[in-house]
């Protein structure tokens, strides 16, 4: 479990599932998510594989609750995919109406300080459809740079991606002095 000045980042809980199934199943949030809404089935198997990945090795997208009123604005954290299985990969899924408030931006940081301080790792990226420009303006917000485009593929369908990553020496030099 983390926490962010406005956010709780912890497992998914039964009071999660209906939210992330709702998010999971809005076309335009699932746009550059493979662009197939999910069913609730294939939602909750999410939920379940990410609370038994970080149940196993602390790392996994966990639920984001809103301090304040208990909200579920969506997940964020850091995984591993089999397109670049030696590198953390971090991610978010926002529901729709939690856009633009920098819940994205502020989780991520969090799992950055977590990837660079915790776990020691040399670089972290970030995956994301090439026309999914939301997502690119939070990489750039975490002070991600551009690292590479390539043709991947995700259960047998391959996308354009762009991916950014940061170093643990650019991450860093961008902190604050203590």
């Amino acid at each position: 479990m983390r926490t962010t000045a406005r956010l709780l980042l912890r497992p998914f809980q039964a009071t999660d599932l209906d939210p992330w199934a709702a998010l999971n199943a809005d076309p335009e949030v699932m746009r550059y998510l493979g662009g197939e809404p999910l069913t609730r089935e294939a939602s909750d198997r999410i939920a379940e594989q990410v609370n038994a990945r970080y149940a196993g090795d602390g790392l996994g997208f966990l639920a984001i609750e809103r301090r304040t009123d208990g909200a579920f604005p969506g997940a964020c954290g850091l995984q591993t995919e089999p397109w670049y299985p030696d590198d953390l990969e971090l991610g978010w899924r926002l529901a729709r109406e939690h856009w633009g408030h920098g819940y994205a931006t502020e989780a991520a940081a969090s799992w950055l300080a977590h990837a660079f301080t915790d776990l020691d790792v040399p670089r972290v990226i970030s995956v994301t459809d090439t026309p999914n420009e939301r997502s690119i303006a939070v990489m750039r917000r975490l002070g991600m740079t551009f690292d590479h485009t390539a043709v991947l593929e995700e259960d047998g369908v391959e996308f354009d991606a762009t991916i950014y990553s940061i170093t643990a020496a650019a991450w860093r030099s961008a902190q604050p002095p203590a």
